[in-house]
């Protein structure tokens, strides 16, 4: 039921979406959608198990496809992203908010990294017992002079979930080389 009812919510958001005069505003609303599809994602997943345990690996992959199916109605040049590692079993009360997390980042990703040329995210996942450790690596622009993570929204609400619901640890690094790399570790 729950899965369901947040279809709705993104379905009202879509309609409103395509009504919505400001670029800024559809804008606004795809975000939302996306926000609201990936609780969505978990919930399904959830739904489909036998206990309070989600195969993250198959959420992180299908997130994954739902991000990179929506870039590519945009001026952003080819994108692809890999997966290396596993996550394993999470609880769903560790899976819903990182799968928000994964959401943002590889959607902020696309649409700040890559130009028209495109490039590649990876998603590099170490698991070792309850400790997990994630990096999310583009080989876009990297990150700007004077970069500060608060000034957008959807990475505040990364740091808010990951540093407030996770109990995790968050790093932005440049590359060497260029590309940005977002580290995050978290105890599950």
């Amino acid at each position: 039921r729950v899965k369901t009812h947040l279809q709705t919510v993104a379905a009202w958001l879509r309609l409103q979406g395509g009504r919505a005069e400001l670029p800024e505003a559809r804008a606004a609303l795809d975000d939302a959608v996306r926000r609201v599809g990936s609780i969505a994602l978990v919930h399904e997943t959830l739904s489909q198990s036998f206990g309070d345990e989600v195969d993250f690996d198959e959420v992180a992959d299908r997130l994954i496809h739902n991000v990179l199916d929506v870039s590519r109605e945009s001026d952003v040049g080819a994108v692809r992203a890999d997966r290396v590692g596993t996550f394993g079993s999470l609880p769903g009360v560790v899976a819903t908010p990182l799968a928000m997390v994964l959401t943002e980042l590889i959607q902020n990703a696309v649409e700040h990294a890559f130009g028209p040329g495109g490039g590649t995210i990876t998603l590099a996942v170490n698991r070792i017992r309850d400790r997990v450790r994630l990096r999310v690596s583009d080989d876009g622009v990297g990150l700007p002079e004077g970069f500060d993570p608060s000034g957008s929204l959807g990475l505040s609400i990364v740091t808010t979930l990951v540093e407030g619901e996770l109990d995790g640890t968050l790093a932005f690094e440049r590359r060497s080389g260029g590309g940005t790399t977002v580290a995050l570790t978290l105890n599950i």
